[in-house]
């Protein structure tokens, strides 16, 4: 009974603390705040469906991948329709260790099921793009291309197990919730849109574990400003695992995202070296 006590009290010295560092707990804005927190996980299941309702949005990502003390960090940009689900993004890879340009930047298309990639390495004519069902990589193509689709972080939300609710911040100028917690890969795959549901099951099992942790801030319209996920994948028997850090940035909601995927005979048919 003392342990449960002095953890009772100590959860109330939090939320304390939380008070006077923002605007007071009284008052009716407290309620409120409140009321946000026990709704967390109900509120991030609906992100994905609040994304669709608000159309298209511009969006940066980056990736960091860390493996026996190398860490990568890959960066991306530009434009989502979230209810054609459809994108395109430029990535731009690490440069080399001299700090010349080790790669050109690689465009990326992002379908329903598909990711269509061009630039995507040696052996590939330079007018033409690699296809690649998500479904069959082993990630769901939460990582493969060096940036989560931004409907797919939104959709694995749907996942959350636990969230908890760490109060309000500013982001670029919005006033934003900050939420943190933990989803199933598996959970999530179940409540995701059709389309979504063969690749986020592929991770599932592709992954270390299915439990994801992810930090999520909010608008006030409930519209995903920034996402962070943070994935683990199995090593090879004598490595240790591989861990990926996958943060989205969402950003001028209603901007046009018109997205032309390629004809049959554009994308190339011949091996693809790794």
């Amino acid at each position: 009974m003392a342990k449960r006590q002095r953890r009772a009290g100590g959860a109330v010295a939090a939320g304390i603390a939380v008070c006077l560092g923002a605007a007071g707990c009284s008052g009716p804005g407290a309620v409120t705040e409140d009321s946000r927190a026990a709704d967390a996980v109900p509120l991030l299941h609906r992100a994905a469906d609040t994304l669709v309702a608000a159309g298209t949005s511009r969006a940066t990502t980056s990736m960091e991948m860390a493996a026996g003390g190398t860490r990568v960090t890959i960066r991306g940009q530009g434009v989502y329709d979230f209810r054609g689900r459809l994108g395109r993004l430029t990535i731009r890879l690490p440069q080399d260790p001299t700090g010349a340009d080790e790669h050109r930047p690689i465009t990326e298309l992002l379908a329903p099921g598909a990711l269509f990639m061009k630039n995507r390495g040696a052996g590939v004519p330079a007018d033409k793009w690699v296809r690649v069902e998500t479904a069959t990589l082993s990630d769901g193509n939460l990582v493969t291309g060096g940036a989560t689709d931004p409907f797919a972080a939104a959709e694995l939300l749907r996942g959350a197990r636990t969230a908890t609710y760490l109060g309000r911040a500013e982001l670029a100028g919005t006033e934003v919730r900050h939420y943190r917690g933990t989803a199933d890969l598996t959970l999530a795959a179940q409540g995701a849109a059709r389309d979504a549901r063969e690749s986020l099951a592929a991770a599932a099992k592709g992954f270390a574990s299915a439990a994801v942790p992810f930090d999520v801030y909010l608008d006030d319209q409930g519209r995903i400003r920034k996402i962070r996920h943070r994935f683990s994948f199995a090593g090879s028997r004598h490595d240790r695992p591989v861990a990926v850090a996958s943060t989205t940035l969402l950003y001028d909601f209603g901007a046009p995202a018109a997205v032309r995927l390629p004809a049959s005979k554009d994308i190339y048919a011949g091996k693809i070296q790794e």
